[in-house]
């Protein structure tokens, strides 16, 4: 008995398995693109991802689109529920970035012998993916704790003091949600074990741990971010080693060096010192003038810094002051919690 041909079926369905990995990769591509626009606000990331919706777009033959027949697919419409799970815009880039990827694994297989060029630049924009999703998910990691600093008025700057592990615990525990770590003498053992231990707090609260100085301390402990000052590295080789998922900050002065910062990959800023500081006796204090003038400018959330105590933040607050960084003023305190409490009250 002589076979029946079957090239034709074949063929046929392996244009309507293209036409449909085809839509599913640039659809998954156009939600990941939305959300790098519209959450991120990351051009840079938006460009590659329109640059490979077009090329697949491109390469979307007529007779891809005349094969298709939704009547026939017996698997149209059909849902599953851990769609219904994805709450999170992290869940749902992972999982279009997944969709799309799985897509392309599709052309490349069946498209290699019937369309070489649709295969190739399936598989030159896979393993694109493969990187920039990394990029995007931490991209999203930064906006996440950018939105939470915007929320912060107080941050909690520690210096060396007995018992320095519980008065920040006291200070968390009045609502601070930003501390920085700082600790410019000892020996890197004893700082790493400090560093580790606020970190844990800091989680446990909720809040944001910031690591002053060093970067290798921050990455070591999973920092939310380093802080920087004028004499540190440069803005860009610091991104370089902590990545684009964390915080920066930068130490300001002056104008100058406030807009040069804000031209930069920065997060957030620090000015000051607004008045004298035993922190930085050698420090110029510059009195409420600066504060007028970055309340003025600054694009980015910013903290006054240097000798502020709660009695100063009224007039502070005149000058614009939302946001300020304290040491003494919680770390030398008789009561870290109440007198913490003092200042977000004074802030609020």
């Amino acid at each position: 008995m002589k076979s029946m041909p079957v090239a034709p079926r074949s063929e046929q369905c392996v244009a309507r398995l293209i036409d449909a990995n085809l839509d599913r990769a640039r659809e998954g591509l156009r939600v990941v693109e939305d959300w790098c626009r519209f959450g991120l606000d990351r051009a840079d990331l938006v460009q590659p991802l329109k640059d490979w919706r077009q090329q697949l777009g491109q390469r979307h033959r007529e007779h891809y689109k005349q094969a298709r027949s939704t009547a026939e697919d017996t698997a149209a419409g059909m849902a599953h529920p851990a769609q219904q799970q994805r709450t999170q815009p992290k869940q749902i880039v992972e999982a279009n970035c997944a969709r799309v990827q799985e897509a392309l694994r599709v052309l490349e297989e069946f498209g290699r012998d019937q369309d070489a060029e649709l295969a190739r630049t399936a598989a030159t924009i896979r393993y694109g993916l493969y990187d920039l999703e990394v990029t995007i998910l931490q991209a999203g990691k930064r906006a996440e704790r950018r939105q939470r600093l915007d929320q912060c008025h107080l941050c909690l700057i520690t210096a060396p003091a007995e018992g320095m592990l519980e008065r920040v615990r006291a200070a968390l525990s009045a609502g601070v949600s930003l501390v920085q770590y700082r600790a410019k003498q000892g020996h890197d053992r004893d700082r790493l074990a400090e560093a580790q231990a606020i970190a844990g707090l800091c989680r446990d609260h909720g809040a944001l741990f910031i690591v002053n100085d060093r970067i290798d301390l921050a990455l070591l402990v999973d920092a939310d971010g380093v802080h920087l000052g004028q004499d540190d590295l440069p803005t860009a080789a610091a991104r370089s080693l902590i990545g684009d998922g964390r915080l920066l900050g930068r130490s300001t002065h002056n104008l100058e060096q406030l807009q040069q910062a804000q031209q930069e990959d920065c997060d957030y800023l620090g000015v000051g010192p607004i008045y004298a500081t035993d922190t930085k006796p050698d420090s110029t204090a510059q009195g409420l003038h600066w504060a007028v003038q970055a309340s003025e400018q600054a694009s980015l959330p910013w903290f006054a810094i240097g000798g502020i105590h709660a009695d100063r933040i009224p007039e502070l607050r005149q000058a614009g002051v939302r946001r300020v960084a304290v040491v003494g003023a919680i770390m030398a305190a008789d009561d870290p919690q109440a007198s913490s409490q003092v200042l977000l009250a004074a802030l609020a």
